[in-house]
């Protein structure tokens, strides 16, 4: 018989409910490796604390894919909260949804953060360009100013966060850091530091000293990105520090009481290892984790008949009645399926017996509209 985790009594439920109507949390974040279902995910949890809850709620989705727009009844997502109308706002709440567009975010960041000439020398330079829509980290760190300013406006109760498709969960903790510390970092500052010889950067410097160095620099990275980086730090200059301390500011939400960190992956060992890394990241981290949603869950019809019985039963009885053999036998491979599926996931819950955990089975087709992420939602908040 396999005992699933609803029956375990060694396994906490997650009160989905619990986190979701808590006024005292404003932000939560749905975190995990690539493939698991955190759009989803966080639009129908979004979705069910506008109904169920009357909370003003908007959801941020980094998924390329656009699906969330299709579920929600809308033509399309931008950088902009644009309001779902279909929400059933019987206790007052609202959605907004919105998906991020970096390059557009980075740009509001310069345009907030300098003059208007200025900001201007720097969305034309080729340097920026290609940062802003293709560096490494710079979607990471774009959710995380996303994140900022709308907590910062303070217009929501809740903002939910569909975090980056990255490779590793972990890099939605990682790349932020990377990236400011990169924009903020001596390398850059030495390319326009004043060499006091006229103000030129010090890869124009011709000194017998330096020569060597510059052309070194020259021939690895090509005269004309040491131009380019050169004249994007340059223009860059007032916004020094600003980067980090904000990264720094939005890092100190995440650790706050008012955020709730959920982790979502499926019963496989990718994604489980993932999920497993990126709880005691947060545990190490002082970040508040609110429990893991383990989805795509697949659950026999009943447990009282183990694999090994059932495919016993199948060769006994086959020769008198073939159609219940067959029965018997996917019966059989439903159980070994769940067996395995079981055992991956305590993996998790062994290593973080502390860590409350909600599940949603397998659903037999992809949701597209908002009356599935209603059920998906309803799922959460049973089980």
């Amino acid at each position: 018989m396999v005992t699933t985790l609803a029956d375990d009594p060694s396994v906490q439920r997650l009160d989905i409910d619990g986190v979701l109507g808590d006024p005292a949390i404003r932000v939560v974040v749905c975190c995990g490796s690539g493939g698991v279902g955190k759009t989803t995910t966080a639009a129908a949890l979004a979705l069910r604390a506008a109904e169920e809850h009357g909370r003003r709620t908007v959801v941020l989705t980094i998924d390329p894919a656009r699906r969330l727009a299709q579920s929600l009844g809308l033509s399309e997502l931008d950088n902009t909260p644009r309001q779902v109308h279909s929400v059933k706002a019987v206790n007052g709440g609202e959605l907004h949804a919105m998906m991020l567009d970096m390059k557009r975010t980075f740009d509001e960041v310069v345009a907030a953060h300098t003059d208007p000439k200025r900001a201007e020398e720097i969305y034309v330079n080729p340097f920026y360009q290609a940062m802003s829509s293709t560096f490494a980290g710079t979607q990471e760190y774009m959710a995380m100013e996303k994140l900022g300013q709308l907590r910062a406006r303070d217009e929501w109760d809740l903002v939910v966060v569909d975090t980056p498709p990255s490779r590793s969960a972990l890099d939605f903790l990682d790349a932020p850091a990377r990236l400011g510390r990169f924009l903020d970092g001596r390398m850059l500052r030495l390319l326009v530091a004043p060499a006091r010889t006229g103000g030129r950067s010090v890869f124009t410097l011709v000194t017998a000293s330096f020569g060597l160095f510059s052309k070194l620099m020259d021939k690895i990275l090509g005269a004309q990105l040491i131009t380019d980086l050169s004249g994007f730090v340059g223009a860059l200059d007032s916004m020094f520090g600003g980067f980090r301390e904000r990264s720094e500011q939005t890092y100190r939400v995440l650790q706050a009481p008012e955020t709730a960190f959920l982790v979502v992956a499926v019963p496989e060992p990718d994604a489980i290892r993932e999920a497993d890394y990126f709880a005691g990241r947060l545990e190490s981290e002082r970040m508040p984790m609110a429990g893991l949603v383990l989805n795509r869950v697949h659950a026999p019809q009943t447990t009282a008949i183990s694999a090994a019985d059932a495919t016993t039963a199948s060769e006994e009885i086959r020769a008198g009645n073939p159609v219940a053999a067959d029965v018997l036998l996917v019966h059989a491979g439903m159980m070994a399926r769940a067996e395995r599926e079981q055992a991956v996931t305590r993996v998790f819950t062994r290593s973080h017996p502390d860590v409350p955990v909600a599940t949603i089975a397998a659903q037999p087709v992809d949701v597209h509209d908002i009356d599935g992420l209603r059920e998906i939602g309803l799922a959460l908040a049973v089980g």
